[in-house]
């Protein structure tokens, strides 16, 4: 399908031992032959060596018609994903995934040669948010001016907070009453599982098209069932999360906003607390709670972060805790003014 090139000595001794390896076997050759040829057969490129934008992801999409939806490029890899096991599959379409999955982490070390890395910004949250939900409009709103500010986001690249991501850095450059527009229009279909919550997403990009700004969504297969936001302009989709996920939190040196999620935002709290305490990337970057009700007791996840780094069971964490927005452009803003990135950090 993707025309992985097959030499022409190896059409010729596909049958037949190779007289200079008299060890490989016929039977070898046609065990090499059949991964060959399912790794054409698959519904992705194994070669590919680009990032993915919404019109490579959402191929075949027609937003006058959502039940294309599920025929496009994207629910057709997810549907091979399920279909194939999504942690059992063969040892050929594990290398086929795996392929694939290294292409795009080749893809986003080209992304960070344009890219200051010291600049990538994330923002992590649930992706249940509703588009209607006042908190929606917040990350909305903060975004645009961090994006505006020169930084480069980054989030999950799905739904809920981590579209709200993408949409603030889409509108960065236009006016708040634009953005009330796009929000006003959106807020129609409101949860990923409402019909329409796609199509009005493709209608603000129509009408504000964006072309000077740029954002990082890593959204994975792995929860296909949640589709990416087509608003980031660059898109890593994985098959392993487990990559995925550590690719989220490595390359946000520049700091991490957590707004109100569950267990997927509690996972990547402790897992990005880990990188700061041992120093992983050679430095240790911001922590942000964004919503001090939420964070001290609905999930009281800030006070236990504060009581360890206190008492010394977490070492360079740097921890805050606000609601408001201007307080997280401003530390944001203070630590990549005082703070350069280890050289050992940009390999």
């Amino acid at each position: 399908m993707f025309g992985i090139p097959l030499h022409f000595d190896y059409i010729c001794y596909a049958n037949h031992p190779h007289p200079l390896n008299p060890m490989i076997s016929e039977k070898d050759f046609g065990q090499t032959a059949a991964i060959i040829d399912y790794l054409q057969q698959v519904p992705y490129d194994v070669t590919r060596k680009t990032l993915y934008c919404a019109h490579d992801l959402y191929e075949g999409y027609n937003p006058l018609v959502d039940e294309s939806f599920n025929t496009c490029f994207d629910s057709k890899v997810y549907h091979h994903f399920v279909s194939t096991g999504k942690q059992r599959a063969d040892a050929k379409e594990k290398l086929a995934r795996t392929l694939h999955d290294h292409g795009v982490y080749t893809a986003l070390d080209d992304f960070f040669k344009d890219h200051d890395q010291q600049q990538c910004v994330g923002i992590m949250g649930g992706h249940a948010q509703l588009r209607n939900d006042p908190n929606y409009r917040d990350i909305v709103l903060l975004s645009k001016r961090l994006t505006e500010q020169g930084f480069c986001m980054l989030s999950g690249g799905g739904p809920g907070a981590m579209e709200a991501t993408h949409l603030g850095a889409w509108m960065a450059g236009r006016s708040v009453k634009d953005v009330d527009w796009a929000l006003q229009l959106m807020s129609g279909a409101p949860s990923f599982n409402d019909t329409g919550w796609l199509s009005t997403a493709w209608q603000v990009m129509e009408r504000f098209p964006q072309e000077k700004y740029h954002s990082l969504g890593i959204p994975t297969w792995l929860y296909g069932h949640e589709p990416s936001t087509p608003f980031a302009t660059h898109i890593a989709k994985f098959f392993e999360n487990s990559i995925r996920e550590d690719n989220i939190l490595t390359l946000a040196y520049g700091g991490i906003i957590y707004t109100p999620g569950r267990a997927g935002t509690l996972q990547e709290i402790f897992q990005d607390a880990v990188q700061n305490h041992y120093l992983s990337l050679g430095l240790s970057s911001p922590m942000i709670f964004m919503g001090k009700k939420f964070w001290t007791e609905e999930m009281p996840v800030y006070p236990l972060l504060e009581s360890m780094a206190m008492t010394g069971k977490y070492h360079n964490l740097i921890l805050s805790i606000t609601d408001d927005p201007e307080e997280i452009v401003e530390q944001l803003e203070n630590f990549r003014a005082t703070h350069q990135m280890p050289l050992s950090s940009k390999q």
